[in-house]
């Protein structure tokens, strides 16, 4: 089983032609849209949506927004008995989409910073189950639940967003790391590394930790290097309707993957398909692509390929 320890946010979804400028006032192109969202929950959906059994951890406001968020994960049949209530509000996100796809997000995380350690008992921390944790928590929670996964033999994916406050030991417990190419610069800032190109960051941070680095590049596809060798993976080309949450349905997937017995490499070839069909679909949640949607356009990407 999947367990993910992260955020759970209602999105404010607002298409515009252009971000605006400070101090300009730009309006929504259409009607907003309000989504259920955060990466721990979007996470969750990708899994649950790729074939997995997925259980949620986190925390909620006792609040319109905290009930929505928690019927949506158990509609898509999300396990929702490790989700506490908070005195703060349920967290929120302000995305503005442009005219191109790209997203610009602000967040107030509220009752995701109350989310703890101690919400997963020790019995989930086996061989048999995967942890996925996100830094839209407290660092020092994250920090807690990687180390309880590191020592109870759990897999544990380490999905290193946003990249402020990631600690070499955070770096160092788990078995997969997975950012995208801003925070792969901001990760090696925060670690004190030299290395400038994807490729070198990626050789620096899984040698410095001994695991799987995996960097996603967009466009591009992503990379990845485990045990000194670089791999590199082709994307799903698309026409980009939203950006917003394909980072997350490229974690979540990977997860559902290995959960599933398949080999890391395996994994990889499938999140950067169903990353690159989020990418079709408005808002972060509603994007996520199901497990026969991945499986039926899986032949049109090349499995990944080793660089050196």
């Amino acid at each position: 089983m999947i367990f993910v320890f992260g955020s759970m946010n209602i999105d404010i979804v607002m298409p515009v032609d252009h971000f605006p400028k400070p101090g300009e006032t730009v309006p929504s192109a259409a009607d907003y849209l309000s989504r259920t969202g955060g990466k721990g929950a979007n996470q969750a959906v990708a899994a649950v949506r790729a074939g997995a059994k997925v259980a949620m951890v986190g925390k909620v406001g006792d609040d319109a927004f905290g009930r929505r968020s928690i019927n949506n994960l158990k509609s898509q049949s999300i396990w929702t008995s490790g989700i506490a209530i908070s005195e703060r509000p349920t967290g929120c996100a302000t995305i503005a989409v442009d005219r191109h796809g790209a997203n610009m997000v602000m967040t107030a995380p509220g009752a995701n910073l109350d989310a703890t350690s101690d919400q997963l008992p020790d019995e989930v921390f086996s061989s048999k189950n995967i942890i996925l944790v996100q830094m839209e928590t407290m660092p020092a929670e994250t920090l807690s639940v990687l180390s309880r996964a590191k020592q109870g033999g759990a897999t544990s994916i380490f999905n290193a967003s946003p990249a402020a406050g990631v600690t070499e030991d955070m770096v160092c417990l788990v078995d997969y790391v997975i950012v995208n190419e801003i925070e792969a610069l901001q990760l090696a800032q925060e670690l004190g590394l030299s290395a400038k190109t994807p490729e070198e960051l990626a050789h620096a941070l899984s040698s410095r930790a001994n695991n799987v680095c995996i960097i996603t590049l967009e466009e591009k596809g992503s990379i990845a290097v485990k045990d000194g060798a670089l791999y590199r993976q082709a994307p799903l080309p698309v026409e980009v309707v939203d950006t917003t949450g394909a980072g997350d349905a490229f974690c979540g997937i990977f997860a559902a993957c290995l959960q599933a017995g398949q080999d890391w490499l395996a994994a990889l070839r499938h999140a950067s398909v169903g990353a690159s069909l989020s990418c079709l679909g408005l808002s972060a949640q509603a994007g996520m692509p199901f497990l026969e949607d991945i499986t039926t356009a899986l032949e049109k990407v090349p499995a990944a390929e080793k660089i050196s």
